[in-house]
């Protein structure tokens, strides 16, 4: 296995590259969520043109903070994903991104489960984090699966030497194969997975490679807030804050590739 990503025997079957005036809604969901939905986060999900923008070829998810008259304070985000359109099962997915720096922020690129009322409810089908940076601590990404019940996780973590990811451009890949997953930063490894298990509340398991054996859609959201971030605190910029995509991509094994698996 080499610690570089390699593309051959794949064939790209998904690619946005943002580079309209408007996001392509064929390609795209616009998810609608109040706060505290999941994960204690903060923020509500809109669907506003000062939150999502597409400008000079990037999407743009920016957070705002809203103070309220009676002295709260409401916050706003974007979460989009290719639930029902683009759906896939095994691949390269990946995505190259500029994270926001700031305690609080959360941005993220990510697969979920297509069919989530066969397999059970989250964590039962399964959830597979390719980027997850967390605003304050910019230098480290964390790749992630998530299943079974309870609910376990196996994750693993890269941290740049120099710079950090709220500086510059960098591309999160990951390698989905029966029984292997692989996670990667600019084309190097940094974590692979081959165990996981599928269980409901009954106990029983579904046989390997379960659940990551069935399609999953891409989301990029960028939570403010939540279980793991913490919430905002004074230093954090909202003026300045984005989540930039560059592209999203996805790419299938050829038949002849899938064969030699």
């Amino acid at each position: 296995m080499s610690e570089y990503l390699s593309y051959d025997g794949y064939a790209l079957v998904f690619e946005d590259d943002f580079n309209g005036e408007t996001l392509d809604r064929t390609k795209w969901n616009v998810e609608l969520h109040d706060p505290g939905w999941v994960n204690e986060e903060l923020q509500a999900y809109v669907d506003a043109e000062d939150v999502l923008s597409l400008r000079d070829g990037f999407l743009h998810i920016r957070p705002t903070r809203l103070a309220l008259g009676d002295g709260s304070v409401f916050y706003r985000s974007g979460r989009i994903s290719t639930q029902g359109k683009h759906e896939f099962t095994y691949g390269i997915f990946e995505a190259r991104l500029k994270v926001p720096r700031g305690k609080g922020f959360l941005p993220a690129f990510w697969l979920m489960t297509g069919d989530e009322e066969r397999w059970g409810q989250w964590p039962v089908c399964g959830e597979i984090d390719v980027c997850e940076v967390l605003g304050h601590e910019p230098r480290t990404n964390y790749g992630t699966l998530h299943y079974g019940l309870p609910h376990e996780q196996s994750q693993g973590a890269v941290t740049l030497p120099e710079g950090d990811f709220a500086a510059d451009f960098h591309t999160f890949s990951l390698e989905w194969l029966p029984g292997c997953i692989r996670w990667y930063v600019d084309g190097r490894l940094f974590y692979e997975a081959e165990q996981w298990f599928s269980a409901g509340a009954d106990g029983l398991r579904t046989p390997f490679p379960a659940p990551f054996d069935h399609n999953m859609y891409v989301i990029l959201n960028l939570a403010v807030g939540g279980v793991w971030p913490g919430p905002p605190d004074e230093a954090t910029d909202f003026a300045r804050a984005a989540f930039e995509v560059d592209y999203v991509r996805a790419y299938r094994k050829t038949r002849q590739s899938m064969e030699e698996l």
